[in-house]
């Protein structure tokens, strides 16, 4: 069996603070349905990927992790995951203010649910002027402050507000609180994990008409209530460099924004690679076998690890990629060392 990128089949998920964006930003007949999130690439038993290229199309993506788990995920993945994908990437629209929530770490997801804690990134795609979202506390609150703003609708107020633009990034490990609000298109990559505390829900009713439920209790275990001076993350744009945006213990996440071909050799890492495509269109060529796919704005591939190794070529213009994986990189001073020269010479990674 010869390994190849894979592309998947559409997977959209009405909400009801959803909107009618991601269909044609994905290049799909438009509809009135309120669609609030794509999931790209999941492993989640609910909602997994299907295939839609190549021999395996039509199979869902568990099913061959399953045959190939350590040429798809890595070796090290594999062993460390046991034998599960352990990302989720998600295009979202924002067409109405999200639920202010929270996620569990993996040690109270485990005990509480049988599952993963939930740690996420956010890159904005595309905001209307004057948008904002909400991630982390502005000033310090006990736990009964919590509990008493929940009960009178303040809890906004002491959350972190900000005006956020396209390319805006901000890293949400577990426990802090966030909502994206109306207005926003973004690319989210999370750990592999559906659980999700809602605290505050603007006392608004779901599509079946109905409240949603609230987590409270469950919230007030998951909250760091810890203030941070910036929950931004900052990094410098750079055309044709892969740019390290988010280097945390669940996953790795670089933006590239190409005008010409470019060669990614991403061996080292022994890991998958998702990739999502936030602009434009292009070709992926796999060194070793010449396979090619063509991946589309609005669109992403899973290339499996043994063959990280390939060339990324936009078509009719610029392409921007966002590229999530897991870093087995050796962290002794000798391994140090090579990740620093690796990420200096990024114009290859």
């Amino acid at each position: 069996m010869t390994l190849y990128p894979l592309l998947f089949q559409p997977n959209l998920h009405p909400v009801i603070w959803g909107g009618n964006q991601l269909r044609p930003y994905k290049g799909l007949e438009p509809s009135d349905e309120p669609i609030g999130e794509s999931w790209e690439v999941s492993a989640v038993p609910s909602s997994s990927s299907v295939i839609s290229n190549g021999e395996w199309a039509g199979k869902d993506i568990n099913s061959i992790i399953r045959d190939y788990p350590e040429q798809i995920l890595g070796k090290e993945v594999n062993k460390k995951y046991n034998g599960q994908l352990p990302l989720l990437a998600k295009f979202i629209d924002a067409k109405q203010d999200l639920s202010i929530q929270v996620h569990p770490n993996d040690e109270m997801a485990m005990r509480e649910h049988g599952q993963r804690g939930k740690s996420e990134m956010w890159y904005i795609i595309k905001a209307d002027k004057d948008s904002h979202l909400y991630a982390g506390f502005k000033k310090q609150i006990t736990p009964e402050e919590y509990q008493q703003r929940i009960a009178d609708g303040t809890i906004t107020e002491v959350l972190a507000d900000h005006q956020v633009k396209t390319g805006d990034v901000f890293y949400l490990p577990a426990g802090r609180v966030h909502a994206i609000c109306g207005g926003i298109i973004l690319a989210e990559v999370q750990q592999s994990s559906d659980v999700t505390y809602r605290i505050y829900d603007y006392h608004r009713p779901g599509l079946d008409g109905k409240p949603r439920e609230l987590h409270t209790a469950l919230a007030a275990k998951a909250l760091d209530y810890h203030v941070e001076k910036n929950y931004t993350t900052d990094y410098k744009e750079s055309k044709d460099q892969a740019i390290q945006v988010v280097d945390s213990p669940y996953f790795d996440v670089r933006i590239i924004e190409l005008t010409k071909s470019f060669h990614r050799n991403l061996l080292k890492y022994d890991s998958f690679i998702i990739s999502m495509c936030l602009e434009g269109d292009c070709k992926i060529r796999v060194r070793s076998t010449g396979y090619e796919i063509l991946l589309h704005q609005g669109s992403s591939t899973l290339i499996p690890a043994i063959i990280a190794d390939y060339d990324v070529i936009p078509i009719n213009g610029k392409v921007r990629i966002l590229d999530a994986f897991i870093d087995n990189m050796d962290r002794s001073i000798k391994g140090k060392l090579s990740r620093f020269i690796h990420i200096k010479n990024n114009k290859y990674s």
